[in-house]
């Protein structure tokens, strides 16, 4: 394969994904500890310092956990909007001001080594959201993959930024008879299911049908609720939407990495620009 693409884990204890393309190592989002990040890298084969950049969806602690602390050591560069970045305007740490790059609204498009990566503006109750398409080049085409999570319904800023891509990484978050009846408090519920919320297994498999109509070959389903989903749930219901399409559909699982394309051992030689050797690595 010319690319990698997977979560490194994805749920409401954290999320981080990782895409790698034979110029680029990039993270979306950095959820959990600095520690677990970095662990998790270095499962599939990633030294968190060849990393070119970090791109934030939004705010929210499950999406930014690690950011303080590894930008202590690790100055690499994070792309943010400066809505979300304002949530540290009380006590902005240094380390992590000096990484932060700001963009003041989306869409914002952005060239990090051989891929080119577009915002779009999501749904979401946080001080700004936006999910992200990520194109480079493979031999004499382009391959276009993206993401989107913490959406509360499918607007058409995501289907414009998604359609087309081989492969997708897709909020499936709840099963709408588990949260209604579940334990959640009636308020909490409403939250999730509005449009600022996260998006339902039903809604999910409704929109994967029109990716996959378009020509997505590849869904990965993340940011599933421990509490209002189980990762069967969500796999048959966009499974059996997607009946009669030549498909891969993976679950993500919330604490470990789960490969969409390419394979967790196999990483894809280190750009040359990178030298491990030294102390430092050029940015």
């Amino acid at each position: 394969m010319s690319y990698r693409l997977c979560t490194l884990y994805s749920g409401s204890a954290g999320n981080a994904s990782y895409l790698e393309t034979p110029g680029a190592r990039i993270l979306i989002d950095a959820g959990k500890c600095t520690r677990t990040l970095i662990q998790s890298l270095k499962s599939i084969g990633v030294d968190v310092d060849t990393l070119d950049a970090i791109f934030i969806t939004h705010e929210h602690q499950d999406h930014i956990a690690a950011l303080e602390v590894l930008t202590k050591k690790h100055p690499i560069p994070i792309h943010i909007l400066l809505k979300s970045a304002q949530r540290y305007a009380g006590n902005p740490p240094e380390a992590l001001c000096k990484c932060l790059v700001l963009y003041q609204s989306a869409p914002f498009t952005v060239q990090v080594e051989d891929v080119t990566i577009t915002s779009f503006a999501t749904p979401h109750d946080s001080r700004a959201s936006v999910g992200y398409r990520f194109s480079f080049p493979d031999g004499d085409h382009i391959v276009n993959v993206g993401l989107a999570t913490d959406i509360g319904y499918v607007t058409e800023d995501i289907r414009q930024g998604l359609t087309g891509c081989e492969s997708v990484i897709l909020e499936s978050n709840h099963d709408v008879e588990m949260l209604m009846y579940g334990p959640y408090p009636y308020d909490l519920k409403l939250r999730i299911r509005g449009k600022r919320g996260h998006l339902s297994n039903r809604d999910c498999a409704d929109f994967a049908a029109e990716l996959a109509g378009q020509g997505t070959h590849n869904f990965l389903l993340a940011h599933l609720s421990e509490e209002n989903n189980y990762p069967d749930l969500a796999h048959d219901e966009t499974f059996s939407t997607l009946a009669g399409y030549e498909t891969t559909i993976r679950v993500a699982a919330p604490h470990e990495v789960t490969m969409l394309v390419g394979e967790a051992d196999h990483p894809l030689p280190i750009p040359a620009r990178y030298d491990l050797d030294t102390e430092e690595v050029p940015l």
